[in-house]
């Protein structure tokens, strides 16, 4: 069974076995690309649990990656745009979507129109950091989609103590990594490693998929 990673073709990587369980689809966060170490690291955990991962990205990441120069994340509409041709052109049948961080927070704003299977987030951005009156989670209050979202306990877009005072939607359940930061990292002292974090974000993962292939 073959799992590496395979770009068939534009900006687009594909990791999983040719029989897999099922599709998810992820986008990059603001700062770092479809293959930085985070996303791969998943793609891969996933891929090992018979998933067919499939990484893309925006525009602005496609332009940086012709040409060396830093961007900044394209208008709303583009992303949204970006996400629904990904869709259009997989088929939302059975589809779960998602990304680290922005990717997941546009993947979140789209999946109800979508009308995708479920939904990811690893590492969602509840607020910019050191401001947490400037929350995003408006359009979670009303989310029908089915949805995980993965978040460290140190992450500075969204804490426990924070996060647990918003009004979101039932259809979402939040998994906390313990001592993790926006990327699951946790300190050397909190006696965990990065490996494990990333380790029970997969093993997660894969148990909100099967619990979405049982209903």
């Amino acid at each position: 069974m073959d799992t590496r990673a395979r770009k068939p073709s534009g900006n687009v990587l594909i990791d999983g076995p040719d029989d897999p369980a099922g599709t998810i689809v992820l986008a990059h966060g603001a700062g770092a690309g479809m293959d930085s170490p985070f996303m791969t690291a998943i793609a891969e955990g996933l891929a090992e649990g018979r998933m067919r991962v499939i990484r893309f990205e925006f525009p602005y990441m496609q332009e940086r990656r012709a040409d060396g120069k830093r961007r900044p994340p394209d208008p709303k509409r583009v992303l949204d745009a970006a996400w629904h041709e990904v869709i259009d052109g997989l088929g939302r049948e059975g589809l779960i979507i998602g990304g680290k961080s922005l990717g997941g927070r546009i993947a979140s704003m789209v999946a109800d129109e979508a009308r995708v299977r479920g939904l990811v987030c690893l590492g969602y951005p509840f607020h910019p950091p050191g401001r947490p009156e400037k929350t995003r989670t408006r359009h979670l209050e009303v989310l029908s989609t089915p949805a995980l979202i993965l978040q460290g306990t140190r992450d500075p877009f969204g804490k426990p103590e924070e996060v647990e005072t918003y009004r979101l939607s039932k259809t979402i359940r939040v998994h906390w990594i313990e001592d993790g930061d926006h990327s699951f990292k946790p300190r050397a002292k909190s006696g965990r490693t990065l490996g494990q974090n990333v380790e029970e974000a997969v093993a997660a993962l894969l148990q909100f998929v099967a619990g979405l292939s049982s209903r």
